[in-house]
């Protein structure tokens, strides 16, 4: 009976990583807006910007959050955020209104990105754990997957791409009731008192965790720039109409997938720090090679191989960062989640960076050169002997 009733906690938990896939339908959403809304590069890349900008404020506080009101309630109170910001365009949309239901979204992703994965460690322990965390990934890149097609089928079935808004509404709200209705066990606090913000920003003292730190912003940022790239670049190079273009940020999340679960299999026989060295250099050549490709599948195969190569560098530079000082892992942990916020700042600069050159070229620019920062970050922390 106790077997039953934690697989049945468990579940509950894992259907929040699904809503946590939300966030990632940024990319299709900007193709779509910047066409209703006539935007430029720079008004589109501020979109992105109001989602992951709330990492970089509210990630240390959250955690502080959830010593005082709980994980499972800090969960909850992160699926108010997003059922709000995801109802919002359902009584009205405009311009305004799509920019408030991202920023709410934003909210709510990262209050659930900081209590979720703990939470999950609640009703499942030992082995299993690891498994677990790895399935809720799984789930939430599904999620990821799924999101552009069903922008792309409201655009053609309805009319409407924003449609899909209410039903993820409707799956947020589901998730809530399903949680709130769930008998988890509390979770102990014991340690957890003197986490802070000065003493989780104090940790950028560390020469190890500086480095990490930005490479985390950057590696976050490659992902959610190839998120919006990548249908802008079918759409200016081969005219395709937009709803087609769309499915190229599926093959992008299909590839990460994919690249994630090799990954696991790689870890397990070659060393982080070659793994995320090799890595690095085949996806800089691949960002080089697709300000260079004009066609199809030229376009779509670089796409993936940037994807493969960057799909479990957010968990090497995060398990780096936790072994630079394991005693202080709270406050590491809190401190890389607010490195999301590259998720914010790399696509605004993309979208400066294209509306000065006048091409894509200038935003693919941006993604190289945070490849390159990987890159040498992969070969620093040799230098800086991580444990």
């Amino acid at each position: 009976m106790q077997k039953q009733t934690s697989m049945k906690s468990a579940l509950a938990v894992l259907f929040g990583f699904w809503v946590m896939g939300f966030a990632d339908v940024i990319g299709i959403s900007v193709t779509y807006a910047k066409e209703q809304f006539s935007w430029s590069e720079s008004e589109a890349g501020f979109l992105p910007f109001m989602v992951f900008f709330w990492f970089l404020v509210l990630s240390v506080p959250t955690a502080a959050l959830m010593n005082r009101i709980g994980r499972k309630n800090t969960v909850l109170v992160s699926m108010a955020f997003t059922f709000a910001g995801m109802s919002l365009p359902f009584f009205l949309f405009n311009e305004g209104i799509l920019y408030l239901a991202f920023a709410l979204l934003g909210i709510g992703n990262t209050l659930l990105q900081v209590s979720l994965n703990p939470l999950l460690t609640n009703v499942i322990s030992g082995k299993l754990l690891t498994s677990a965390l790895t399935a809720g990934q799984l789930i939430k890149a599904i999620s990821a997957f799924v999101g552009p097609m069903l922008a792309v089928f409201c655009s053609l079935r309805w009319g409407s791409w924003e449609s899909m808004f209410l039903i993820y509404a409707g799956i947020t709200l589901l998730s809530a009731i399903w949680l709130s209705v769930t008998s988890i066990e509390k979770e102990s606090t014991t340690g957890q008192a003197s986490l802070s913000i000065k003493s989780t920003f104090s940790l950028l003292g560390n020469s190890k965790i500086v480095w990490l730190f930005f490479a985390i912003i950057c590696v976050v940022g490659l992902d959610v720039g190839m998120n919006t790239i990548t249908p802008k670049l079918l759409m200016s190079r081969l005219d395709m109409a937009k709803e087609v273009a769309g499915y190229g940020t599926s093959w992008y999340f299909a590839a990460r997938t994919v690249g994630a679960f090799v990954g696991v299999f790689l870890l397990s026989r070659v060393s982080e720090k070659v793994y995320f060295s090799v890595n690095m250099i085949i996806a800089l050549l691949a960002v080089i090679g697709l300000a260079f490709s004009f066609s199809y599948a030229g376009i779509l195969v670089i796409v993936c191989v940037i994807a493969f190569c960057a799909a479990g560098i957010f968990s090497v530079i995060y398990s780096l960062a936790l072994r630079v000082l394991p005693e202080k892992a709270n406050g590491i942990s809190g401190l890389m989640i607010t490195g999301v916020s590259g998720g914010a700042v790399i696509p605004l600069l993309m979208g400066i960076a294209a509306d000065y050159w006048g091409t894509l070229n200038g935003a693919l620019f941006i993604l190289a050169l945070c490849v390159v920062y990987l890159l040498i970050c992969s070969f620093r922390i040799t230098i800086l002997k991580v444990k």
